[in-house]
């Protein structure tokens, strides 16, 4: 067998040299054109949304503008119907149940029912305490501000900050209790002096649901009669919890549902927290010697 000679490997060489790199140049030159097409589509693309936005300009390009309704619209025209005043507040109302907010005129007129309460015993020591009005110069409170509870110490006095007047008071009538914080613990007391302060509207047939909106209203620390707003919480001995402040000074004072009625007088605290408050409902025998408020009228009493 004849070997191929050195001229022949050569040509050889070349021609596949020579077909490789045609096709890798082809196979280059593909990938290149695919490219610059796919640049060109987009471009189309852009120029045509440009144009379909000067087309809906009428040729302008659109600017940043106001959100204002165009200039010469005319004024809608007036609803003939009046607007019911007994609607506005039928829903101004429910509003305010739902969101357990009182109105704020309502706490403005009950503040008005409640009193500074002070009491000096034998000793001479002052203390303080709220006192709500019933009517007729008689106030409801809490016992343990005007009666010396279990003989520690002997009330020689009582008095009512009425305005800037500080008015003798006597003890009418008062529960059971033989110590603070207890269901009899409640007191009735006269001014001695005629008075001319609106009385409050007690409900006695308040079930006290949870979760309910309260206010309460007591002398915070002698500085005052303030109203605070609590919820109500559990029924316990006689007693309703509730989370309304505490404060010293407040016993004796008022706790209204959210129709403004009175339901109960707040009589003590937890031990260390001035936020856990006790209530004291309301009961038809505390009544008993208040002129139009005795057992048979003191179910469910309207305001006077």
């Amino acid at each position: 067998m004849r070997r191929p000679t050195a001229v022949a490997l050569s040509v050889a060489i070349l021609a596949t040299t020579g077909t490789l790199g045609f096709w890798s140049g082809a196979a280059v030159t593909s990938h290149d054109l695919r490219a610059r097409l796919g640049r060109h589509e987009a471009a189309l693309a852009a120029l045509q949304q440009r144009l379909a936005v000067l087309d809906a300009t009428d040729g302008e390009l659109p600017v940043p503008t106001g959100t204002a309704g165009p200039a010469g619209a005319r004024l809608p025209a007036e609803d003939p119907r009046p607007i019911e005043p007994a609607l506005v507040a039928a829903v101004a109302a429910r509003v305010q149940r739902e969101l357990g907010v009182p109105a704020p005129q309502m706490l403005r007129d009950r503040r008005a029912c409640f009193v500074e309460l002070y009491t000096t015993d034998e000793t001479g020591t002052v203390s303080y305490g709220t006192a709500g009005h019933l009517g007729a110069g008689h106030f409801i409170t809490v016992k343990h501000a005007v009666v010396g509870l279990g003989a520690a110490r002997r009330i020689e006095s009582i008095r009512l900050k009425v305005g800037d007047r500080l008015l003798d008071a006597h003890l009418v009538d008062a529960g059971d209790a033989q110590h603070e914080v207890d269901p009899g613990d409640w007191a009735i007391v006269r001014a001695q002096e005629p008075i001319t302060l609106p009385a409050l509207s007690t409900n006695l047939r308040y079930g006290y649901p949870f979760g309910d909106a309260l206010v309460r209203f007591g002398n915070d620390y002698s500085k005052g009669v303030i109203a605070a707003g609590g919820y109500v919480g559990e029924h316990t001995g006689g007693l309703v919890t509730s989370l309304t402040d505490g404060h010293p000074g407040v016993s004796g004072g008022g706790v209204l549902n959210h129709d403004g009625e009175l339901v109960g007088i707040p009589v003590g605290r937890m031990q260390g927290d001035f936020r856990f408050s006790f209530i004291l409902p309301l009961r038809a025998e505390m009544f008993r010697k208040v002129p139009g408020l005795g057992p048979d009228t003191a179910v469910d009493v309207a305001a006077r």
